[in-house]
């Protein structure tokens, strides 16, 4: 990881190894008949990914001083989604994947059917975590968490860009219609939300001031956006061996993207700058914030 610094390098390592472990223990082997979505969803939870958003939670669940099981579990559960996510776009009638991080995608591996319960069984179990009292001893709390990882999940965020970038795929007079704007809104709903809930998960658990919250809202939207673009060059740019998955899908299906509209050049500096925006809502926290900054320079710089 060229031009990561050492604290970050480490405490990426450190936190997805107990990010693991705690998914290991939420989602177990076991032999009854269901056993075969089981090991589905332990095949593409365990053992790979960049953990970002898992991440994002424990390093602001840190700066509020937040027990480590509530941020652990808290961080599996936003994993769990993550990996749900993931599996249901690379089946046929989504994206259409055979790869995912260097290995089969889950309905290659299996089969569609046991993917769609995989994913599915992921999603109820993150909000299974979320909803016990394991995760957190106050209930508003917990409801909090609930109700703030919906919002960001459904129809008006992740799930919502989901639909929304397929009609620009399929759609000519959709796709014809985007300009910066519309594909930023997109990206926000498809990706944005859900890295926005994991930089406010740990200041929920913390019970945190509105203007912290909004502080890591701010940043949390820039990151998301400039990690959106770095994908959309790295699918011209990158090098498949190294991303663990398909290069020039985008392309190849007709989407627009901020490398279309925008051009290289200008998409790489539009990155720079939302990352520039992203490093400076961080002031209110003055050092404590210093990994989330390292953070914005890893998204920029990454090369899977």
């Amino acid at each position: 990881m060229p031009g990561m610094s050492d604290a970050l390098k480490a405490a990426l390592r450190d936190r997805a190894d107990a990010v693991e472990s705690t998914l290991d223990l939420l989602i177990p082997e076991i032999t009854d008949p269901e056993g075969r979505v089981f090991e589905a969803m332990r095949y593409s939870v365990l053992g790979g990914g960049k953990r970002l958003r898992p991440f994002l939670v424990l390093t602001t669940a840190e700066i509020f001083r937040v027990a480590e099981r509530s941020a652990l579990r808290t961080a599996a559960a936003v994993e769990m989604l993550h990996c749900y996510s993931l599996i249901h776009d690379d089946l046929p009638a989504m994206d259409n994947d055979d790869l995912r991080r260097g290995r089969p995608t889950c309905h290659r591996q299996y089969d569609e059917a046991t993917a769609i319960l995989a994913g599915d069984a992921l999603l109820t179990r993150a909000f299974e975590v979320l909803a016990a009292e394991t995760t957190h001893a106050d209930p508003s709390v917990r409801c909090q968490l609930v109700s703030e990882l919906a919002r960001a999940a459904g129809p008006h965020g992740m799930v919502g860009g989901q639909m929304f970038d397929l009609l620009t795929e399929r759609h000519g007079d959709t796709r014809d219609a985007l300009d910066v704007a519309a594909i930023t809104r997109m990206h926000q709903m498809k990706t944005g939300r859900i890295i926005g809930f994991s930089c406010m998960a740990g200041a929920i658990l913390g019970k945190a001031p509105p203007q912290l919250r909004q502080a890591l809202q701010a940043y949390a939207h820039d990151l998301g956006l400039a990690f959106q673009i770095v994908d959309d060059l790295l699918d011209v740019e990158g090098d498949p061996a190294t991303m663990g998955k398909s290069q020039g899908k985008d392309a190849a299906s007709g989407k627009v993207t901020f490398v279309t509209l925008l051009g290289l050049d200008r998409a790489r500096d539009h990155a720079r700058i939302l990352g520039d925006q992203a490093i400076s809502h961080l002031k209110v926290f003055d050092g404590e914030a210093d990994l989330l900054r390292d953070v914005v320079q890893y998204v920029l710089d990454r090369k899977s």
